[in-house]
């Protein structure tokens, strides 16, 4: 009995030992989103479906009742509102009065009639209203005030929703008027300080109020250090623009180029912090599969994917391919060089190869240590890939 007694003990210490994390399921499939921002209608059948397999879904603030149905259909699903930084909306008040629910922070009513001094101005003492977007009216993210009553008003108008969804988060001081700064931020760095102040200086108020905060940081590769500095003061990023701008416009690697966007989720992911990245294609092969393969090179348990066909169509959600629901397994490591701007990850169950040179250039051959398949379903134990593709191969797992 003793005996029986001690062995019985070693095995209860042996799995009391296990790491946690090797209890768990690990894969590699896509993680997607759904911004759905133009109030598109939805159907029961609908919100079952996209509600399984979205990590994250944008919304209105008017969509507090969606908001409820998805969280209904998958619990774990993140709830994000939708509310402009950078402007308040003309359109958006009637007859003197602010609508209940806003696309912004603050109303243009109340601003215009109460705050004058929140509007920021051209050279000439002129507001801005945005190139192209009728009735949006720029804010000075920099005023302290401004920030207070914004994130207060979103704080507030919230409580429906897991976070915030904070568009232009802007880096360029000529942003929606080019060529045209505003006084007050006369040059580009100048009007990132006035970003990362409102940034930083709100971050308290959502963390108190337990509401996530996503911003749109589209174009940060073009200005050095500038996702970082903004992703400090936030739980997350959204690059609007992300390696595929269009079927035959796709980035590749160059200082500004590739390897900053693919950062991007890496740099996330060692954090804890989200990352939402939307390629722009038809969904031709090419582009598909260089944008996925890409965001497979630095995806862990946060970053999402989610392609668009035509600009600001932020509708019905995006397709859902069959790749997303390919389990790779866990990853063997970060990815690496195999070649100059060829990339390569390995998985359990697979291995992802990117050729991030510029399209047009010369197939580059990588031979693989074992026999994989392909997205026909051939066996290969070699790959060639051309400038601006990628791959997604699968082996037994």
């Amino acid at each position: 009995m003793r005996f029986w007694r001690a062995l019985i003990l070693v095995c209860l210490l042996a799995v009391t030992v296990v790491p946690a994390a090797q209890a768990e399921e690990v894969d590699s499939t896509a993680k997607s989103f759904w911004l759905h921002m133009n109030s598109t209608p939805t159907t029961d059948e609908m919100i079952t479906a996209e509600a399984s397999r979205r990590s994250y879904v944008v919304l209105n603030a008017w969509e507090a009742d969606l908001a409820a149905k998805l969280k209904a259909a998958n619990p774990k699903i993140q709830t994000f509102v939708y509310k402009d930084l950078s402007s308040t909306r003309s359109y958006a008040c009637s007859n003197g009065v602010d609508d209940a629910d806003l696309p912004t922070g603050v109303g243009y009513c109340e601003a215009s009639n109460n705050h004058s001094e929140w509007f920021l101005q051209d050279p000439n003492g002129q507001r801005f209203e945005y190139d192209g977007y009728e009735g949006h009216w720029q804010m000075d993210v920099g005023n302290t005030d401004y920030q207070n009553a914004w994130a207060d008003d979103v704080i507030a108008s919230s409580k429906a929703f897991d976070g915030v969804f904070m568009d232009n988060a802007l880096f360029a001081c000529d942003t929606y008027h080019e060529g045209v700064c505003p006084s007050k931020y006369p040059t580009d760095e100048s009007m990132r300080d006035a970003y990362r102040a409102m940034l930083a200086n709100t971050r308290q108020k959502f963390v108190d109020a337990n509401l996530k905060t996503i911003a749109n940081l589209s174009n940060a590769r073009l200005y050095d250090g500038a996702w970082d500095s903004y992703v400090e003061h936030l739980d997350g990023g959204f690059d609007e623009w992300w390696l595929t701008f269009g079927d035959n416009d796709l980035l590749s690697e160059y200082e500004q180029g590739w390897g900053r966007q693919v950062a991007e989720i890496a740099a996330n992911e060692a954090k804890g912090k989200i990352t939402l990245v939307q390629p722009h294609h038809s969904g031709a092969d090419q582009p598909f599969r260089y944008a996925y393969a890409s965001y497979l090179l630095a995806a862990g348990s946060h970053a999402a994917i989610s392609e668009i066909q035509e600009t600001d169509r932020y509708g019905n959600a995006s397709e859902w391919r069959p790749e997303y629901d390919w389990n790779l397994g866990a990853p063997l490591g970060e990815h690496h060089e195999v070649a100059p701007n060829v990339h390569e990850r390995d998985f359990e169950c697979g291995t992802v190869i990117v050729n991030a040179n510029r399209t047009g250039s010369a197939a580059v051959t990588v031979r693989l240590a074992t026999t994989q398949l392909n997205e026909k379903g051939a066996s290969v134990r070699a790959v060639s890939l051309k400038g601006t593709t990628g791959t997604i191969l699968r082996k037994p797992c």
